[in-house]
């Protein structure tokens, strides 16, 4: 009976120190694997954002009646949801127009479609045409269209003059420049620098 005794004393607490030892054994397992998957979902984070990103963009496109159109951007994001669009930031463009004029293009931020070459640039939008500078929020360009509108708080400044008005269109064919507001009572203001 003594040995009975001792012999259901051992076996329980080889049971409990089996059931201790493989309760161990699973816990560190699921520590391990919790710590292997977060570092791999946070490698796979830095892999992806860093495969979505591209320094030093440049893109080159030619219209059908001889414009070139050169974009320049110190990086761009590519779009998950839409791989054709790009975000640029630091935007340096420029149109060499057929007929030689140039035109200069700069603003802090961009989206820039790869299939169509249509470019929307915003924040701190500047543009140099002959003796022209124009200054805005933001600048809707169609290459296709050939046209530049460019809005929000926009001031057109040449040799003459400083305006202020709400949009500035500029066909890039035939450079013709259509300056107005959004509300028909409000006035373009144009002061002279003289």
């Amino acid at each position: 009976m003594f040995k009975k005794k001792y012999f259901k004393i051992f076996f329980f607490i080889s049971f409990l120190i089996l059931l201790i030892f493989v309760y161990l054994s699973l816990s560190q397992n699921n520590i391990n694997k919790k710590k292997y998957n977060s570092d791999m979902s946070k490698d796979n984070e830095i892999i992806l954002y860093n495969s979505n990103i591209i320094k030093g963009v440049n893109y080159i496109a030619k219209d059908n009646n001889g414009n070139e159109y050169i974009i320049r951007a110190d990086e761009g994001e590519i779009d998950f949801s839409n791989k054709d669009i790009i975000f640029l930031k630091n935007i340096n463009a420029s149109i060499k127009l057929s007929n030689l004029e140039h035109i200069s293009i700069f603003s802090n931020f961009g989206k820039y479609n790869i299939l169509n070459y249509d470019t929307i640039f915003n924040k701190n939008v500047h543009i140099a045409y002959k003796d022209i500078e124009i200054y805005g929020d933001y600048l809707d360009f169609s290459i296709e269209n050939n046209l530049m509108i460019i809005s929000r708080n926009v001031t057109l400044v040449n040799a003459a003059n400083i305006l202020k008005a709400d949009v500035v269109e500029m066909n890039i064919q035939n450079q013709d420049i259509r300056i107005y507001m959004y509300e028909k009572n409000k006035k373009v203001n144009i002061n002279s620098k003289n």
